[in-house]
């Protein structure tokens, strides 16, 4: 076997590091529109209305999953752009319930296809990035113990994973 680390060099290891996170940006993106093709394939099914429960009626998972996919999808961009370096992550969580309200009205067809619509934005801009971009971070008012977050945390964290979740959610409320 050859031994490669004598000649390795910090430029090889930041190559390493670049090629790992373009290997992870694109597995991102085919997560987001995996959650997004099968959220799809579940919107015909949600119909138009709230619940009289303390549960979330399908419509309003749906209407979270809008607002909040629009809302951290405008954030990794703006914090892969640079034109966002402080969140304040605790009030968007706090509007959640007013903006469930506001996307609420709109019908659950026009829901989802804004929906869908902002998540293959989200996913081609994961694609296109530059790493550098990706790895661009911006502090969070009030937390220390995950501040900073790069947009790429911003992206696999809140954004997909919260979406993989609700779409489970939606497909054990759909059966």
């Amino acid at each position: 076997m050859k031994i490669e680390s004598p000649a390795y060099t910090q430029t090889d290891f930041e190559k390493f590091l670049d090629e790992q996170l373009d290997h992870e940006r694109n597995a991102l993106a085919d997560r987001l529109e995996r959650a997004s093709a099968r959220l799809a394939e579940l919107g015909p099914r949600i119909e138009a209305g709230g619940s009289e429960s303390e549960m979330w009626s399908t419509h309003e998972v749906l209407a979270h999953i809008a607002g909040f996919s629009k809302f951290y999808g405008v954030l990794v961009h703006k914090v892969a752009g640079g034109q966002l370096t402080e969140l304040d992550l605790l009030s968007g969580t706090n509007l959640r319930d007013s903006s469930i309200e506001q996307m609420r009205a709109i019908e659950p067809p026009e829901l989802l296809r804004m929906t869908l619509a902002d998540h293959a934005r989200t996913a081609k801009e994961l694609r296109t990035l530059e790493l550098a971009a990706l790895r661009r971070s911006a502090t969070v008012a009030g937390e220390a113990w995950f501040s900073p977050v790069s947009a790429e945390f911003l992206a696999r964290y809140p954004l997909v994973n919260h979406l993989e979740e609700h779409v489970e959610q939606l497909e054990r409320m759909l059966g």
